[in-house]
């Protein structure tokens, strides 16, 4: 089956509503208001501090206050808001999850040792001790302490180290466990917590913050896609190969104008295949979408790319999305330069297409039969009078180099231009450090990672 794609037929990338630039300071601001607001029931509820044990309790009291509060905040950045998800973006959410999760488990452990050394200093006994009578004594302490080093598991294999070592589906699926070790702990916190007992509304308060995180998640990330895995009714219509490695996957379904999808942004694809179906992996869309047809170019880079190319049409697709904010609405500049490394064209394909104004793409690969979408990008550059400049950088390429004065050459007036930037980590790193060198403002440079 032959699914042709033509200019003409694309949804164009019209945003409705332009991102406003407001909303991630507004949101930090949010998060740091939540957070005084915590500290300040520890303030109301605290007459008086004396003595170290007095010290050591009470700042146990405050770091697991924080602790609680940052387990919500987490769970609710990666509950795929569509408003934070297309305003802040997805990979600056997932960052701020990432820290955030840093700084959760940090307080996590510090409430834990500091509560045990404060009671112990208290009681006149051993540490380990009144680590056994807390554990035992107390309501709900056991399951809180399973919750609190199922929170520790998870932070360790979320660490940069342990990542190398796993797949992405690996990790995908060994990170739900924070929300296991959140109920877990949830019970604890209103059980025990010094600040909650007796005070009712302070409670009311608790529970509206963590029901509220978890209406989110339940609406976001598993009702919205369950509703419109069975209204759209995706399949595989065609696999076609695009360079060695590559392939581009054509899906079709019903009213896909519905989804509200524009050039640049991405899915979570689950094929519902053998050894698909129990992973969704974020792929960009590498055409614009249209109201019949999506389609995504993959590269074989795992074991889950690389059975893609094994598809068969007709196989039944869950899409979560859209995501990201890797689109049209992030410029508005004149000019534009699209710079590309390897199976990085996919959504700056989609762009070339759809953005306003003068456009230049800029495509790196190592060799000319890894150029992916050559011919389509060729079509599109003499349809709309575009620039596109393929760089190779195997043995005698004619490559060029990721610096200041490299890019220069290729885009005259390079800082009066909107950069999107989309490739592997280091030549996105190298990259944003040419441009920053060129006199590209720093809000210029759009990039959207998907490392996880």
């Amino acid at each position: 089956m032959t699914v042709p794609l033509r200019p003409r037929d694309a949804v164009r990338a019209r945003p409705a509503i332009r991102p406003a630039a407001l909303v991630p300071p507004l949101a930090q601001c949010a998060v740091w208001a939540g957070a005084a607001g915590v500290l300040g029931l520890w303030w109301a509820d605290t007459a008086s501090v004396s003595g170290a044990a007095g010290w050591l309790t009470g700042a146990g009291r405050i770091t697991g206050l924080l602790a609680g509060y940052g387990c919500a905040v987490l769970l609710a950045l990666m509950a795929r808001v569509p408003l934070l998800d297309r305003t802040v973006g997805t990979d600056r959410l997932a960052r701020w999850h990432a820290a955030g999760g840093r700084y959760t488990v940090c307080l996590a452990l510090a409430h834990t040792l500091l509560i045990i050394w404060g009671s112990a200093l208290t009681v006149h006994t051993g540490v380990v001790r009144e680590t056994s009578t807390l554990v035992l004594g107390y309501p709900d302490l056991l399951t809180g302490t399973a919750g609190f080093l199922l929170l520790l598991g998870t932070g360790a294999v979320s660490a940069r180290a342990a990542r190398r070592r796993l797949s992405y589906e690996t990790w995908h699926y060994l990170h739900f466990a924070t929300y296991l070790a959140v109920f877990l702990i949830f019970g604890h916190q209103l059980a025990n917590g010094a600040d909650f007992v007796g005070r009712r509304p302070v409670q009311v308060a608790w529970y509206a913050l963590y029901i509220g995180t978890a209406a989110l998640l339940g609406w976001y990330r598993f009702a919205v896609p369950v509703r419109r895995a069975l209204r759209h009714r995706l399949r595989v219509a065609e696999v076609r190969p695009e360079a060695p490695g590559v392939v581009s996957v054509y899906v079709t379904g019903a009213r896909l104008a519905e989804l509200g999808a524009v050039s640049g942004q991405f899915f979570r694809w689950r094929f519902l295949a053998p050894g698909l179906w129990w992973t969704a992996t974020p792929y960009s869309l590498s055409a614009p979408p249209r109201p019949d047809l999506l389609r995504i170019t993959v590269k074989a880079a795992g074991g889950h790319s690389a059975a893609a190319a094994r598809l068969r049409p007709g196989t039944r697709v869950w899409a979560e999305g859209p995501y990201g904010a890797f689109t049209a609405a992030r410029g508005g500049g004149r000019k534009t330069l699209l710079l590309a490394g390897g199976v990085g064209i996919t959504p700056l394909r989609a762009l070339f297409e759809t953005l306003p104004g003068e456009v230049t793409l800029v495509y790196r690969a190592r060799r000319p039969e890894d150029l992916a979408l050559r011919g389509e990008l060729d079509a599109i550059a003499a349809a709309r009078g575009a620039v596109v400049h393929y760089a190779l950088s195997g043995p005698g390429g004619s490559g060029c180099p990721l610096t200041a004065r490299g890019l220069a050459r290729l885009v005259p007036d390079l800082a009066a231009h909107e950069v999107y930037v989309c490739g592997p980590p280091g030549m996105a790193e190298a990259a944003r450090r040419a441009l920053r060198a060129a006199g590209v403002p720093r809000h210029r440079v759009h990039h959207e990672s998907f490392d996880f």
